[in-house]
């Protein structure tokens, strides 16, 4: 009598190694196995293997196509997929990020149910979003503390922004308060690693990656934020959480909890190395991506998220 094979062991989502970013290729599954090709322009097709279980995300850019059978599998194995456009930014990035959730009717409530009883109430909300920015203060400044670049340069994280920030996020009355508080640290931010890196920085979203240094870098900050936002879903998506109730940005944006959460994590990796590779004009779109990728896969990041995100929600009343 032939026994049923058990199914493998998945790898828990806030464990898993591997972020993968397509372009011009086709997503199938042959074998029993998730795999993706491309042309070599020679009539010949070559076959990579795509990990599906120790695979957090998947982002598909331009040129790129995903059987229904490749869809099903990876979405057994609760992998996130998302379409983006050239270099890894989501189609609509303006509105919010484009990401296609696996589907199951067992998806974990826990979290869920106790992030909607804390979000109903406004002096809650307003006290968790306070929670956010002071642990999103302490990773930055850990993380540029052992940034080999930033000290090599001698960038800082400005004291004096870091205290007003403390401060007036202790004694705003509500978001909207700590958001323009939230906003003046992210231009002093900016204006720290322009000052290291020479540069004459403004901010501008949507800009090519050909040009001067300051496009590359605010391209690279495209490319990485939505990386950032890419492996935030992945955390709430984990632990079922709607994108719908955010904590600080637009209530109005079905996605817009996607961008707090990956706010822990992107002044701390995201921004110094867009700079670091942007000013640098040997450094590719992909060198740039592969790079962040590496960088948040050691400091562990996506663990991080799962963990601070449960943490709110059981922070104590």
């Amino acid at each position: 009598m032939n026994k049923a094979r058990p199914k493998p062991r998945q790898i828990l989502l806030s464990k898993r190694a591997n972020i993968f970013y397509l372009e011009h290729a086709r997503v199938l599954q042959k074998d029993e196995r998730i795999v993706w090709l491309t042309e070599t322009g020679e009539d010949v097709e070559q076959y990579f293997n795509l990990p599906e279980r120790n695979t957090a995300l998947l982002l598909l850019g331009k040129g790129t196509s995903v059987t229904d059978a490749a869809m099903r599998r990876l979405a057994e194995s609760n992998v996130l997929v998302g379409f983006c456009g050239s270099g890894g930014s989501p189609l609509f990035a303006a509105a919010e990020p484009v990401f296609l959730t696996p589907q199951s009717e067992y998806r974990p409530t826990e979290y869920m149910q106790a992030w909607v009883r804390q979000w109903m109430d406004e002096a809650r909300r307003l006290e968790l979003a306070k929670a956010l920015i002071a642990e999103r203060i302490t990773l930055t400044g850990k993380a540029w503390a052992r940034n080999s670049e930033l000290l090599q340069r001698k960038i800082e994280l400005p004291a004096a922004a870091i205290d007003k920030l403390r401060q007036r996020s202790a004694a705003v009355p509500d978001t909207q308060a700590l958001l323009l508080a939230e906003a003046e640290w992210a231009r002093a931010i900016y204006a720290s690693l322009s000052a290291g890196h020479g540069l004459n920085f403004t901010r501008q979203e949507g800009m090519g990656a050909k040009g001067s240094k300051e496009e590359r870098i605010n391209s690279f900050l495209d490319h990485g934020n939505y990386i950032a936002y890419g492996l935030a879903a992945v955390a709430l998506n984990g632990l079922g959480i709607s994108y719908a109730f955010p904590l600080l940005h637009g209530k109005t944006r079905r996605g817009a909890l996607v961008f707090d959460i990956a706010d822990l994590i992107k002044d701390a990796y995201v921004m110094p190395l867009a700079f670091t590779c942007g000013a640098d004009l040997r450094v590719k779109d992909n060198a740039y991506r592969a790079l962040l990728i590496e960088t948040l896969q050691d400091a562990d990041a996506l663990d991080f998220l799962f963990s601070f995100v449960k943490q709110l929600c059981e922070k104590p009343v």
